[in-house]
């Protein structure tokens, strides 16, 4: 039965209509919508709730705030330098997937996990697709310009570049700067740092004050494209394997319902017996493998999940591209730190980045709707190949 198209847009239509910021109302609606159409193909589906803070602006705005603060004080090197290096730390900390120690000391809501179920319950295999249902703010340092510009000025450059901008690289930066100059005493060094760690309060401003995206392809386009495939495995269930459709909450906010669903369920799915595959913004013209990812510090996914991938995407006759690492961090991250053969399947422009990236401009119209089919085609043969392992 092929993918029915028509199906994938009524999904990115109607959520798109939807406010969807990381837990909150708006999440919820779309998640017991997403549950509801599971169910409607006969797949045991359910809602669960895990705690979340939703923002990423607070954590990251307080830290690079004091650092900042620090940094302009006069004398007191030795608290500067600590302030500092405490920020630096608990920015990495926040955008790496890590113990996220500042973030549990702020103030929590529920965010919303769908679950549904196909294929083989008593399987002794799992495979797990994961995609998310909230979408993020917008922003300045989101315009789509400051890397178009560079590309189209410096083309032999950025062609040979396999890693999209690391941003975070910058916010962490200046604390750590701070931090670096006062233990040093080097004046200028302490003030390019404080001057960043401001520059990146005020960036984090912006992006709070700004309204929600539609989030069409970030990341719509993957919930269209589990939803489709839940259909699809309804009509025929795999024999063998069992599957797990995940639409996550709380992405936006440095994958807080993924690591809830990992809480939750990690325990009870081997590492040796499952494999994870995050669909991830879909919806531009080049599909792709993420051969890794990382804010702070660059992990590749493991060869051998790229590689099977890449053969589902042969064999489904959507060839992905490869060679390229990403300087964000998706819910992939999650299962791929905890030890899981974990691949993701995303897209990309020209310019190797997804298309309408946290912009208002993200919506269904300007999605590429061969690339959202094709990752349904290359997800139904990843669960082919994996029952037939």
């Amino acid at each position: 039965m092929p993918p029915d198209v028509q199906h994938l847009r009524e999904v990115v239509e109607t959520l798109e209509r939807l406010e969807r910021p990381s837990a909150s109302e708006g999440e919820r609606e779309a998640a017991e919508w997403i549950r509801a159409r599971f169910a409607s193909f006969g797949l045991p589906a359910r809602v669960e709730v895990e705690p979340a803070h939703g923002t990423y602006w607070w954590p990251l705005g307080l830290l690079s705030g004091a650092a900042g603060l620090a940094g302009l004080g006069r004398g007191h090197r030795a608290v500067a330098a600590l302030t500092g290096a405490l920020a630096a730390a608990g920015i990495a900390d926040d955008v790496s997937g890590g113990p996220h120690l500042v973030r549990r000391l702020l103030p929590k809501r529920p965010t919303y996990n769908v679950v549904a179920e196909a294929g083989d319950p008593d399987a002794d295999r799992t495979l797990v697709f994961i995609s998310h249902h909230d979408a993020a703010h917008g922003g300045l340092i989101f315009t789509p310009e400051l890397v178009t510009a560079v590309a189209d000025r410096f083309p032999e450059w950025y062609e040979s570049q396999n890693t999209s901008p690391p941003p975070m690289h910058l916010v962490t930066a200046g604390p750590a700067l701070v931090a670096l100059g006062a233990a040093l005493g080097l004046r200028p060094l302490r003030l390019a740092g404080t001057t960043i760690a401001l520059g990146s309060v005020i960036a984090f401003m912006d992006i709070a004050g700004r309204k929600v995206v539609p989030g069409a392809n970030d990341n719509l386009s993957a919930v269209a494209v589990l939803l489709e495939l839940g259909r699809l495995l309804a009509a025929s269930p795999p024999e063998g394997l069992r599957v797990i459709l995940l639409s996550t909450g709380s992405e936006e906010s440095f994958m807080e319902g993924m690591r809830g669903w990992g809480r939750r369920h990690f325990p009870d799915l081997p590492p040796d017996r499952t494999r994870m595959v995050c669909v991830e913004s879909v919806g531009s013209p080049h599909l792709i493998v993420i051969e890794g990812e990382g804010m702070i510090r660059m992990t590749d996914y493991p060869l051998e999940s790229r590689e099977f991938l890449a053969a589902c995407g042969e064999r489904a006759g959507f060839p992905l591209w490869r060679g390229l690492r990403l300087g964000l961090a998706t819910d992939g991250l999650i299962p791929l730190k905890a030890g899981y053969p974990t691949a993701t399947l995303a897209s990309v422009t020209a310019y190797k980045f997804p298309a309408n990236y946290h912009s208002h401009r993200d919506v269904s119209r300007n999605l590429h709707w061969r690339s959202v089919e094709g990752a349904v085609r290359v997800c139904e043969e990843a669960v082919r190949a994996s029952a037939a392992a």
